[in-house]
């Protein structure tokens, strides 16, 4: 299923000081796109995303600018089964992973579920949990572990093991793309602050929402009621790197740990190392630069709206973003613009 769209591509990103935003789909589109979610770029430079409530699909931004149907039936349920693709039934779908053999690994939260999308065969099949809510499986078969909404998840950069933010058990855990076993490695159940310095799968997390991992192995955890940014480093140690904690919108330009977050839903791991931040109910996009361990505005006014579009991005409103993704090649970032059911993108004026 495929329908065009207006697509707007300005040439790479250089850098965010000079940039513009753009929308990257307008006219017609259908079926519409509905709350986009996060996304990843494929090997083609093809953009694929998920869609939330309302919409229950994975959707593909072709490089010609046409919009395509991957996987999805449009209706909320449980498949046990692989299925064809397009007759796939998802729940609340909130991120995506491209393996490097091109297998799209899907979030599909409200199933405690992990799917696998085949882009050859074009089926759907059951990859990690049971369809049931609960935390089991340690040590064990993935297809046998349950999660409780597996929220978000991420590939480490070798491409061997997917991350599974486990929001409802308040944990990390971790998938072995060869041997399918589950491991947590971050979070132990109970609700609280860890502790710098120590075990991360020995500290309590408040409700870890999004995970990346950057080059060097550096895992990182944002937690949404948490305000907080997290770095696990190669050795399991985990400690705070952005976020005080408490709700609000302060700090840009500033120290990490002194600017201020409120519902942050989605984070992504720079080619540099930096992190992108969705701060959602800021309706914003941020940067937290390790080394520097400075927090610099992206895109976003603070308030929600949809003006301001080809213009300064930080000019721009949007409405409880929920994704933000660099492509590889170009470095445009990308924007899942949730509420106003839309992607962005800002690209270099040049």
């Amino acid at each position: 299923m495929r329908a065009a769209l207006l697509f707007v591509m300005l040439g790479g990103l250089s850098g965010f000081a000079s940039d513009t935003i753009v929308l990257a789909t307008a006219g017609k589109v259908e079926p519409k796109i509905t709350q986009p979610f996060a996304g990843e770029f494929d090997k083609n430079g093809s953009f694929l995303f998920v869609e939330m409530v309302g919409g229950e699909r994975l959707r593909r931004v072709n490089p010609d600018g046409t919009v395509e149907t991957l996987a999805g039936s449009g209706k909320k349920a449980f498949d046990a089964e692989a299925k064809p693709a397009l007759e796939a039934s998802f729940n609340g779908m909130h991120n995506l992973a491209i393996a490097p053999d091109g297998l799209v690994y899907l979030a599909d939260t409200f199933n405690h579920a992990i799917r696998v999308y085949d882009p050859k065969a074009k089926t759907v099949t059951p990859f990690a949990g049971t369809g049931k809510p609960g935390y089991a499986g340690d040590g064990g078969p993935a297809d046998k572990a349950q999660f409780t909404q597996a929220i978000c998840i991420a590939m480490s950069r070798d491409g061997r093991t997917l991350f599974v933010a486990d929001i409802g058990n308040r944990r990390v855990r971790a998938i072995d793309l060869e041997s399918k076993v589950v491991r947590t490695v971050a979070g132990t159940g109970a609700k609280g602050t860890p502790q710098d310095g120590e075990q991360a799968s020995k500290q309590p997390l408040t409700d870890p929402r999004a995970v990346c991992v950057d080059s060097k192995g550096n895992l990182y955890v944002l937690e949404r009621g948490g305000h907080r940014l997290y770095a696990v480093d190669p050795e399991g140690k985990i400690r705070a790197v952005a976020g005080t904690g408490k709700a609000g919108y302060t700090g840009d330009g500033g120290p990490a740990l002194q600017a201020a977050f409120n519902g942050p839903k989605f984070i992504a791991c720079d080619a540099d190392d930096s992190v992108l931040i969705v701060d959602t109910e800021n309706h914003a996009v941020r940067r937290y630069v390790p080394g520097k361990e400075v927090m610099l505005p992206i895109a976003g006014t603070g308030k929600a709206g949809a003006a301001g579009l080809n213009g300064d991005p930080k000019a721009a409103m949007m409405k409880r973003p929920h994704g933000a993704t660099i492509h590889p090649k170009t470095g445009e970032l990308w924007i899942a613009d949730s509420e106003n059911h839309r992607l962005l993108k800002i690209v270099s004026k040049k």
